[in-house]
């Protein structure tokens, strides 16, 4: 298991700290382009510096009535600045710094009500880092643009599939229900997922394109097979160096998507069984204030399932997951034609 160590965090701050430079930097550039091309938009900003020193000085002498005046003419300028702007096709935003993150304008934390937080960016790097390292890899291919239904048969065979559409119409059954889920996803009352099916038919891809969205969203997505995670969960707990700059643990329940694939490939005793079904069940309780969902990826059935685990693991899942079944021919042999 991987900590995260000071020196680490604090590289990836100077990194942050060098995209947010370069993005004011840049955009003093186009403000310069730009007022060397209209001199009025110049002229705008000294004054409106020159007002905003003076309505400071006012508010420190309590002198209200020069406020209000300060205050009329600080926004018929800015009017005056918006209309010329808008006249020239340009919007207001062009000469404000084109931030990474628009939560923490590239700082890495976020302050609300006097409390400081580490912004859900920083943290998806920092998950990166220690924990998904290859599992997020493939999103740049694996993702809703890249999604290509003829790989699935149209062919409609109960005999073969055991089900009464083709693959192609279950495939994209699930790929709707997997876009409900993301533009779902903080209801508090909407269910978690299981993929369940044989590999090769497009699991681990359909969950790869729900992360790339929810990163998009500025997420935070955690992807862990079960073998590494129940191992990195009790690795850690019985640690006595546990990492408090970056707690595994809590990442683990407090990620807002967790995705556990290959459920049923780890080895199994008393304490995997224990951390597994705490992992589950403090997100479906949503115990850290917070709506926290999981997508689990198994080769097992939903009965599998109940003889594989306890009854409390299998009747989670059953309850509070909608399950979705992947079947037809292994998609890998046509990809690799």
């Amino acid at each position: 298991m991987i900590n995260i160590s000071n020196e680490i965090l604090n590289n990836i701050l100077k990194e942050y700290e060098q995209k947010k430079t370069k993005a004011e930097l840049d955009a003093i550039n186009r403000k310069e382009k730009l007022y060397l091309t209209i001199p009025r938009l110049q002229a705008i900003e000294d004054e409106l510096n020159k007002f905003a020193i003076q309505t400071t000085k006012n508010i420190i002498n309590g002198n209200k009535e020069e406020i209000n005046l300060l205050n009329d003419k600080i926004n018929k300028l800015k009017n005056e600045k918006e209309q010329i702007l808008n006249s020239k096709g340009i919007d207001l935003g062009y000469l404000k710094p084109f931030y990474e993150c628009k939560k923490c304008n590239d700082t890495g934390y976020i302050t609300i009500n006097n409390k400081t937080t580490m912004c859900n960016c920083l943290k998806q790097k920092l998950l990166n880092i220690t924990f998904n390292n290859s599992n997020l890899s493939n999103l740049d291919k694996e993702n809703f643009k890249k999604f290509n239904e003829l790989m699935y048969s149209d062919e409609v065979d109960i005999a073969k599939y055991k089900y009464n559409i083709s693959p192609r119409k279950n495939i994209l059954n699930i790929k709707q229900k997997a876009i409900e889920f993301i533009d779902n996803f903080d209801n508090p009352d909407y269910k978690n997922l299981l993929f369940t099916g044989n590999s090769g038919l497009g699991k681990t891809f359909m969950t790869n394109c729900i992360a790339a969205e929810m990163l998009k969203k500025g997420k935070t997505v955690l992807y862990q097979t079960a073998p590494v995670l129940l191992e990195n969960v009790i690795n850690y707990k019985m640690s006595k160096n546990k990492d408090n700059l970056f707690n595994f643990y809590n990442s683990v329940l407090e990620s807002d998507l967790l995705i556990i694939d290959d459920l049923g490939t780890e080895s199994q005793n008393s304490m995997k069984l224990s951390e597994l079904f705490t992992i589950i069940n403090t997100r479906l309780l949503n115990s850290n204030n917070k709506i926290t969902k999981t997508i689990i990826s198994t080769n097992l059935g939903i009965k599998e399932i109940f003889n594989f685990y306890e009854e409390r693991i299998g009747s989670r899942i059953a309850g509070y997951y909608d399950i979705y079944y992947f079947f037809g021919d292994d998609i890998r042999f046509k990809i690799n034609k």
